[in-house]
């Protein structure tokens, strides 16, 4: 699988969340302040893969392709559908823990941007977009 390990690393992220927030959640006191942590250094880390993903965007779209941002973080490239449900899954299970927990970290509703960043990544780094159309300076 092509990029398997920004797919991986969606699910490490999730794991991470779910170890730090699920225990925090039920009550275990201990896990209060590793659950605020946990979730506001994943979501810096997402700002980075965010700004990376948008970056090799910007390249691609450089060097002629047509990458819009439904392209890149809805239909990711035109992923293959093993890809795409795997990333969407790890975006969904994000969700779904930070739905859980939020209560006891509201920290943890930023959470979900990496999962989203990891799509766009791939996306600009493996998807394949058409080429962009050029504007005939003649049809004005």
């Amino acid at each position: 699988m092509t990029g398997r390990a920004i797919v991986v690393l969606s699910f490490v992220g999730d794991a991470c969340f779910a170890l730090s927030a699920l225990p925090a959640a039920v009550g275990v006191d201990a896990f209060d302040s590793a659950a605020v942590v946990t979730a506001l250094a994943l979501f810096l880390i997402s700002l980075i893969v965010w700004g990376w993903a948008f970056a090799v965007a910007v390249a691609r779209s450089a060097q002629g392709d047509d990458v819009v941002v439904a392209n890149l973080f809805v239909t990711v490239g035109e992923a293959p559908s093993q890809v795409r449900a795997l990333l969407f899954g790890s975006l969904g299970l994000c969700v779904v823990i930070a739905a859980g927990t939020a209560v006891a970290n509201p920290f943890g509703v930023l959470v979900p941007m990496l999962p989203l960043g990891f799509v766009g990544l791939w996306a600009a780094r493996h998807g394949s977009f058409p080429a962009r159309r050029t504007a005939d300076p003649r049809q004005r």
